[in-house]
């Protein structure tokens, strides 16, 4: 998790640049007409900028940073926070177009504010689950330095089932650890000693680096992760315990799974769809299951979600009886609770091992997009906004 190259000593964004007369955001404004200051609280927010279209990468400069005044009130039932950390993910792609395909999310809207994954500490609240220094996070988190937010919509968290690491709750003890988790259980049907062998397709990013960790804690006898760069197959085999890794940037990925997987592949973790996955599929035995968690190299593209499979993939898939089952984990919110804590249990014992990819600062969160979806990151993309966790 070290410092990118070229940045500030300074970890995170919040306070580099000057203002007149300011402590944390907050601006003093005189009212000439009265003999009173009144405060005025400015933030930065990131807003959509622009859409990428349904057939288009997505760049920083689909997104803008810009500065607003916060209300100096909140009202009840509200609750005021200051963001610590928030996340970019793969699905946000969809979000960018003016249809997402899905009735369970709603695309951003042009100059709004964007929001995803966040964390927080409360500083003022008037909503009774919430008291100030408490920690919460959300889903819908709006990418804004301080926010108010309807304490509703908010869930508090224990730092200690982290150990103090706030931004793990969005990562592997967070949705993607869930993702991961129940879908492994779900639609993954391993059973301990039975020699199953799991290929994890984009095993380095969020996902994929924790799904083959937990599909040898449940009992898969071999675990091998695809991936695009040396450095990752690397991270795969000597620190998260995967058997294998295949660089599909090099060499013919067929002939290395092949030789990876002498019996064949019996669960298959697809985070990428394309033409990696029909490879994979191509090699799955009689009766075996595909997980199907993301689909990233179909994002930029105006197809259905899943996409379908080549007829020669799919023809495939139907003689060997190989089940392909969308997967939705926000189906699943009865098993969140001791899915959390089973992730908690596995990382405080050291079974389970978290990699993130910190890039700080909110005027960073359009480049830190990018990055994630094109292969930049190792293990979850993080932005650091704040570290400060006193109020």
């Amino acid at each position: 998790m070290g410092e990118e190259p070229g940045r500030s000593p300074h970890r995170c964004g919040w306070g580099r640049r000057r203002r007149p007369k300011h402590s944390k955001g907050v601006i003093l404004y005189r009212n000439l007409l009265r003999p009173l200051c009144i405060e005025v609280m400015i933030v930065q927010r990131v807003v959509l900028n622009s859409r990428p279209g349904k057939n288009g990468n997505p760049v920083a400069e689909n997104f803008r940073v810009e500065e607003v005044n916060l209300s100096d009130s909140i009202n009840e039932g509200q609750v005021q926070v200051r963001t610590l950390y928030l996340s970019v993910d793969p699905y946000m792609r969809c979000r960018m177009n003016e249809d997402t395909g899905t009735d369970y999310i709603r695309p951003w809207e042009l100059s709004q504010v964007v929001d995803g994954g966040g964390i927080g500490i409360v500083e003022e609240s008037k909503h009774i689950n919430f008291t100030k220094g408490d920690f919460v996070t959300s889903f819908y988190w709006p990418w804004q330095t301080r926010v108010i937010l309807d304490g509703n919509s908010l869930e508090k968290v224990d730092p200690q089932l982290v150990d103090g690491h706030l931004s793990y709750f969005l990562g592997a003890i967070g949705m993607p650890g869930l993702t991961s988790l129940i879908g492994i259980q779900e639609k993954g049907h391993i059973t301990a000693g039975s020699n199953q062998t799991m290929v994890v397709s984009g095993a380095a990013g969020a996902c994929g680096s924790l799904a083959g960790q937990i599909g040898h804690l449940m009992g898969c006898s071999r675990v091998v992760g695809i991936c695009g760069t040396q450095e990752k197959c690397l991270f795969l085999t000597s620190e998260l315990g995967f058997d294998a890794a295949v660089n599909y940037k090099k060499g013919n990925v067929a002939e290395q799974l092949r030789e990876l997987c002498p019996a064949g592949v019996d669960v298959y973790f697809d985070n990428v769809g394309g033409d990696i996955s029909d490879t994979v599929i191509s090699q799955m035995n009689r009766n075996s299951h595909i997980i199907l968690c993301g689909q990233i190299s179909q994002y930029n593209k105006d197809v259905p979600y899943p996409p379908p499979l080549p007829p020669a993939v799919e023809a495939i898939q139907k003689e060997r009886n190989i089940t392909r089952e969308r997967f939705l984990v926000l189906n699943y919110k009865d098993k969140f609770e001791s899915g959390i804590l089973q992730l908690s249990q596995w990382f405080k014992e050291g079974k389970l091992k978290i990699r993130e990819t910190v890039t700080n600062g909110l005027e960073n969160m359009g480049a830190a997009f990018q990055s994630m979806m094109t292969g930049g990151n190792i293990g979850k993309q993080i932005v650091c906004i704040s570290e400060e966790t006193s109020v």
